[in-house]
């Protein structure tokens, strides 16, 4: 098994795949490892629904754009306010290939978790304790993605695309799917953001800020 700090060095977020499958056995063993993850109630009330035949997967991701234009994305760019150049340069890279990393990835995985209050309007942050909770197991699945040799992106839900997804994969009402998970091989030729360098030393600080 490969060094813990190599693997949070080497994980990158990729969306480019190669054509190749994945076994269950992997899979089992990524998803063991995101239900170790610190959970807000100790009962990790996640599923996971994990999606091989690309006819579901086509169905599945029918709402999210299959193209878009550059145009489109410098637009989207100035409604988010983006002006930092390596910040630019990761979105103009993703946003394209939103669709197709997920029509190509070897599986697509939606982790699910029920979520007790109305997430968009919470009464205070322990509210949010299981959106919290999910999102730590999700970030275990990618280490261990990344540990096993594969690579990962992952998109969360614009519009109805979450509701679809509901319709589509017929999870419960009072489950919530945070993003869809696309897993596979990286191709030789994918795409590797350029990492936003910083200081450690200038994002610690002793005792107080």
């Amino acid at each position: 098994m490969r060094d813990f700090y190599d693997i949070i060095d080497s994980r990158r977020t990729i969306r480019d795949f190669k054509n190749e499958s994945i076994d269950d056995e992997v899979i089992e063993r990524i998803i063991s490892a995101g239900m170790k993850a610190p959970t807000n109630d100790h009962m990790r009330d996640w599923h996971f629904i994990v999606i091989k035949d690309k006819s579901i997967v086509m169905k599945l991701i029918s709402k999210v754009p299959e193209k878009i234009s550059d145009d489109e994305v410098n637009k989207i760019l100035q409604d988010w306010n983006l002006d930092d150049t390596c910040q630019q340069n990761a979105y103009k890279a993703a946003i394209p290939k939103q669709y197709k990393m997920l029509a190509e990835a070897a599986c697509v995985i939606a982790p699910l978790f029920r979520q007790k209050t109305d997430i968009l309007h919470p009464e205070n942050l322990s509210h949010l304790n299981g959106y919290a909770s999910i999102w730590c197991c999700i970030e275990n699945m990618f280490l261990a993605i990344t540990a096993e040799g594969y690579a990962s992106a992952l998109r969360i839900p614009l519009g109805e695309e979450g509701d679809w997804a509901r319709k589509v994969l017929n999870f419960p009402k009072d489950y919530l799917m945070p993003c869809f998970i696309a897993v596979g091989k990286a191709s030789d030729d994918a795409f590797h953001v350029v990492q936003k360098e910083y200081s450690i030393t200038e994002r610690i600080h002793k005792d107080v800020w």
